[in-house]
């Protein structure tokens, strides 16, 4: 912030006048389109000079290189996105309100397209609130200020809640590496009253233990809750094979679908054993059983052993979560696709999935292409997919499109 210095003059006095204003940054000549077609993000070696000063986390306003307004954001000196604009209105007040209003206005649309007892309230960057994850379970929030300038606005978020819904208590998953690039500690806790953080949320019919303290990400990945009921007409009288099954959600739609029997596999016993709860939950643990096993050992083993399934599910964890290691993602993606392949009988379903935005769909159908090649099956495609609609895709931000989801019959 810097200060402007005015004269005033009342009852013929002169009195001093000091404005606090936002600092100005301005585009350097020549940039790209991107933060002019309406990315949000405005990286260090996009910025020429700048007017004034302001603290890390302050709002700032940025103007392009010949002085015409661009938009506000907060601003990080110490990060490599400098600037995450939130608004292109120069006359839009940052406060309080604004994010009372971006919140509320995201439910709205939430509230339009169905999503009204369990879904992702806040989108990041798809819902102009850039840094910023809302996670609603039923009753119960989830948030994550992942930048500087969004963990100052806090405390207007929790308000924001507290007074759009009442809910019965708010927690905060701040424990992810990506803070400390923004020079923020890593940290979870209550941001209301305490509370049993081990919950219960109906999905399609179906009931889920829900572990909102040391669960994955914020303890339930909501973006596949539409894909979950895509499975429902290959799995009937199917024998299922769900790698990656996490807490066996894909596993119990496929059981509540009609399937024959499933197994489901994860590396974790934790993730194994709230499986099997949520199988007895749901009365189908006759139907489904799980273990705890490292999935790229036991499927070459179990393609030597001849083992088949009619239906194969993959819905492995982000191989990657940086642009230097997508060689090494590309090659995890075939080898168990190429191993999911071989271990779906002929005439049976394959159904893939990745989570990681660093591999986009393109790529990630070519890996498929490749696998299928490889394991010498030809390939059917039944459907074409991404997250539920709930964490909306901006055309103009490709990275809110991070989910491909792909059912087939391999042949």
């Amino acid at each position: 912030m810097y200060t402007v210095t005015l004269l005033a003059a009342i009852n013929c006095k002169l009195y001093v006048v000091h404005y606090l204003c936002p600092m100005k940054c301005f585009l350097r000549k020549n940039i790209a389109d991107r933060v002019a077609l309406g990315h949000p993000w405005i990286f260090g070696n996009e910025l020429g000079e700048s007017q004034g000063t302001a603290e890390p986390g302050d709002i700032v306003e940025v103007y392009s290189s010949n002085g015409s307004f661009v938009g506000k954001g907060y601003y990080n000196p110490s990060s490599q996105i400098r600037i995450r604009l939130l608004t292109r209105d120069k006359n839009e007040a940052i406060d309080d309100q604004f994010f009372f209003n971006r919140i509320n206005e995201a439910w709205e649309y939430r509230k339009q397209i169905g999503y009204v007892e369990n879904c992702r309230l806040i989108f990041g960057e798809a819902d102009q609130l850039p840094a910023l994850i809302i996670d609603k379970f039923n009753d119960y929030f989830v948030i994550q200020t992942l930048a500087l300038g969004i963990e100052k606005w806090k405390g207007a978020i929790v308000a924001a809640i507290q007074k759009i819904f009442s809910p019965k208590g708010i927690y905060e998953r701040n424990d992810v590496p990506v803070r400390t690039l923004e020079g923020m500690q890593q940290i979870k806790g209550f941001l209301s009253e305490p509370f049993d953080t081990n919950i219960i949320l109906n999905e399609n019919g179906l009931k889920f233990h829900v572990d909102i303290e040391n669960g994955q990400k914020t303890g339930y990945f909501l973006d596949q809750q539409d894909n979950r009921r895509a499975i429902q007409h290959i799995v009937k009288g199917a024998d299922v094979l769900e790698v990656f099954c996490y807490t066996g959600t894909f596993s119990l739609h496929a059981a509540q679908y009609g399937a024959k029997s499933v197994l489901g596999l994860d590396i974790s016993e934790n993730a194994v054993a709230t499986a099997r709860r949520n199988a007895t939950l749901n009365g189908y643990d006759e139907i489904c059983k799980f273990e705890a096993v490292n999935a790229f050992d036991v499927l070459k083993q179990w393609v030597k052993d001849g083992r088949r399934y009619d239906t194969v599910i993959l819905d492995p964890p982000a191989f990657t979560k940086s642009r230097e290691h997508i060689d090494k993602a590309v090659t995890g993606y075939k080898e168990v696709n190429l191993r999911g392949m071989k271990l779906t009988k002929p005439g049976g379903f394959l159904v893939t999935a990745s989570c990681t935005n660093l591999v986009p769909p393109d790529l990630f159908l070519q890996t498929i292409a490749a696998a299928a090649k490889d394991a010498k099956r030809t390939l059917r495609q039944v459907e074409w997919r991404t997250q539920a609609s709930d964490h909306p895709i901006l055309w103009n931000i490709p990275s809110t499109q991070y989910l491909k989801f792909l059912i087939v019959q391999v042949l």
